[in-house]
């Protein structure tokens, strides 16, 4: 295979990828995404194996064999965790392969930095790595080392199952962990110039060292409400270490690559922060903060909430003419999305006009009500987007909240001194009715009390969602 044929099969994969980001951005479209995504790897893939025929019979003959070894491993354990794992757990398994990514990129940089003729970098072992592949190489292994200890972080955290305090949900915050950190960081920028004039191997293996710490440093401050900005922003740190190491092996498909998901990855964070009204800096440098949840804490006890059962909210449902449905990590964490889309068609058939309201940061990660809402195969035509549905909420008859919790606060629109003031929400509360469906009165991951559960237009129905919404169906019937 020619030089000229890898390049055109490259660029098709390239394609395919930016295809792959644009049918991503819409539900409609996310299936056929998946598979320009797919067509796209598996091009990638083939061709670089093709390449390592290209570089030399024995090396070929060396290598393939790891190279078939290692795409069976990663092939079996993807392909069973992908069969295995819940829409639930959707936001832990993006976090896992985040992880992946950067520990990936850390490796190859060893291997690089141990071995530059093997991978082509330089002619003979004896040759000086030059200095721009070495600021390559220390780039991508900074960032890769800070995008796998940050993703492991940012998975004990969204699982929400390990004792271990770093993996609460709750900020982890110190007296001096600001000055802690950027001295962390200016000591990592300092080794890697060190690396990258010198050629010191000791500054390039205490860097990395330093790189999974600070990885540590900087996720553990950030509580559970900025998770999905977490997320986004671990996306992009995996493509920009991608990048780097495809600078240093002079591919042009992992440079590719990884600009896209970095800058792609980058882009989203962005929006994710505008939709809580927070800047990334300010994100990154702490949670929504632990005195917010302290604070808020003692205002829930003496208050009373309105309470029904499933057969009242099935009375005002069904006596509606419209009705938002707002779902949130509740509904997933109770895997009511199929009961809760049985209700949706037996209300559509009595004749109400059902809607679904999607906040951007609604649930752990970015879109996660729409994969949520897809697998139970909601009409797309019936899921609307914040900015597209708030218009409606004043004349909408009743709107049901299932597990949400921040991102239906009236507090960010009336109280300017609340964590949240400015952070756009759905305007639940200009509904005629409201039903809203929780287990108890606990915050949400801001800590914050929501003035919308002790409205007068509020009737809380606790329990688990799925439990309820079934109950909801039967009376239905």
């Amino acid at each position: 295979m020619s030089m000229n044929l890898i390049t055109v099969l490259y660029l098709i994969a390239s394609v395919c990828f930016i295809q792959a980001l644009k049918g991503l951005s819409h539900p409609t479209t996310s299936r056929r995404g998946n598979l320009f995504g797919m067509i796209g790897m598996a091009i990638a893939v083939l061709t670089t194996i093709a390449l390592i025929y290209k570089l030399g019979a024995e090396l070929a003959t060396q290598g393939i064999g790891y190279v078939i070894v290692g795409l069976l491993i990663g092939g079996t354990a993807g392909t069973i965790m992908a069969k295995r794992v819940e829409m639930t757990k959707m936001p832990e398994l993006v976090a896992f392969m985040h992880s992946m990514i950067g520990l990936a990129a850390v490796f190859i940089a060893i291997a690089a930095v141990a071995e530059p003729q093997s991978l082509g970098i330089v002619a003979a072992m004896a040759d000086p790595i030059p200095a721009g592949n070495r600021l390559e190489l220390f780039l991508g292994a900074a960032i890769g080392a800070i995008t796998f200890s940050g993703s492991v972080i940012a998975f004990g955290k969204l699982s929400g199952k390990y004792k271990f305090r770093l993996f609460q949900g709750a900020p982890v915050v110190f007296k001096g962990q600001h000055l802690l950190n950027l001295a962390v960081g200016l000591v990592i920028v300092g080794l890697g110039l060190m690396y990258t004039f010198t050629g010191d191997v000791t500054a390039f293996a205490i860097l990395v060292v330093l790189a999974f710490v600070i990885g540590v440093l900087i996720i553990i401050p950030i509580g559970g409400a900025d998770m999905p900005v977490v997320v986004s922003m671990l996306n992009s740190y995996s493509g920009w270490a991608a990048a780097g190491i495809g600078f240093s092996l002079n591919n042009s498909m992992l440079i590719i690559a990884g600009s896209l998901v970095g800058s792609s990855g980058a882009i989203l964070s962005y929006i994710m922060c505008k939709a809580m009204n927070r800047s990334f800096f300010n994100v990154i440098l702490g949670g929504f903060g632990a005195e917010a949840g302290s604070a808020a804490a003692g205002e829930q006890v003496q208050r009373n909430v309105k309470s029904g059962s499933s057969d009242d909210a099935a009375f005002l449902l069904t006596n509606a003419d419209t009705v938002v449905i707002v779902p949130g990590y509740g509904l997933a964490v109770a895997r009511a999305q199929h009961a809760l889309m049985e209700l949706a068609e037996k209300l559509t058939h009595r004749g109400v006009n059902v809607k679904y309201a999607i906040h951007p940061v609604a649930g752990r990660m970015p879109g996660h009500m729409n994969v949520l809402l897809a697998e139970a195969e909601v009409p797309y035509e019936q899921v609307f987007e914040m900015e597209d549905i708030n218009s409606e909420f004043g004349q909408t008859d009743v709107v049901l909240v299932l597990g949400a919790n921040d991102v239906v606060n009236p507090a960010a629109k009336t109280d300017p001194k609340s964590p949240i003031a400015g952070m756009p929400i759905l305007e639940a509360y200009k509904a005629k009715t409201v039903i809203v469906n929780k287990r108890s009165m606990a915050s949400g991951y801001a800590g914050l009390d929501n003035e919308l559960f002790y409205m007068d237009k509020t009737m809380m129905v606790f329990g688990d969602a799925k439990k309820v919404i079934e109950d909801m169906v039967k009376a239905v019937d």
